[in-house]
């Protein structure tokens, strides 16, 4: 069977691939561009959190951060389900959505149904693999808060310190990925108008993303060390 795509569906395509599973590729495999993220500098400071708890008794606070990560991250989880629920409907009612899209200027939407609905398998695609994501990012808060709870105090504690902060890592890894589909999901819905608006928008949201992990303002903020690491 043929799939009802243009060539530039095709092109269209092959740009938003290459952004989203080039970028994820570079920033998240080669150590040398990863250690010039935000991501690796809130990396360090997760893990000078974990050790710091080793000198406090009172860890009200620190489990009230877990929780604060797990709210942000349950309502992103949610809110995902919910497009997803949203993104079925469309497939039921496929003569509404093209309609609603089809009032935008400038709006290629396909007539033909197996082009329609490819769009927005491409879009569930995209939030079941948030959803998945997110759910696992929450999972490792649970586990780092409970690593939290057993931690006893002082530097004898230190790797199971770390093992805290390894975890919590891991978790914000995972959620910075769900929040990566999320943008590229936001670019993936421009194809329903036109494919030359996939390509633009995939463009746009990778330039977003490196400029907010890599030459934002709160990226140099982080990278301050504090006064007892300053040489």
């Amino acid at each position: 069977m043929d799939i009802p795509l243009t060539t530039l569906d095709w092109l269209a395509l092959a740009v938003f691939v290459l952004c989203w599973a080039g970028y994820a590729s570079v920033v998240d495999r080669v150590p040398a561009i990863r250690a010039r993220s935000v991501i690796a500098a809130m990396d360090e400071h997760r893990g000078r959190w974990m050790r710091m708890l080793l000198s406090r008794e009172n860890r009200i606070a620190d489990i009230s951060i877990i929780g604060n990560l797990m709210t942000s991250t349950s309502f992103l989880a949610n809110t995902s389900i919910f497009i997803l629920g949203g993104l079925v409907a469309l497939l039921g009612a496929p003569e509404i959505g093209r309609r609603v899209f089809g009032a935008v200027p400038f709006a290629a939407v396909p007539e033909n149904p197996a082009a329609w609905e490819l769009r927005l398998f491409l879009l569930i695609f995209i939030f079941v693999r948030a959803f998945f994501e997110l759910t696992w990012a929450l999972r490792q808060f649970n586990y780092c808060s409970t690593c939290i709870g057993g931690l006893g105090r002082g530097p004898d504690w230190t790797p199971q310190a770390d093992v805290a902060a390894q975890v919590a890592n891991r978790g914000a890894r995972h959620f910075n990925t769900g929040l990566r589909a999320y943008y590229f999901g936001l670019a993936a819905l421009a194809w329903i108008v036109h494919p030359v608006a996939l390509i633009l928008s995939s463009i746009l949201v990778l330039s977003e993303l490196h400029r907010r992990e890599f030459r934002s303002v709160v990226r140099d903020a982080l990278l301050i060390r504090p006064p007892a690491e300053t040489p």
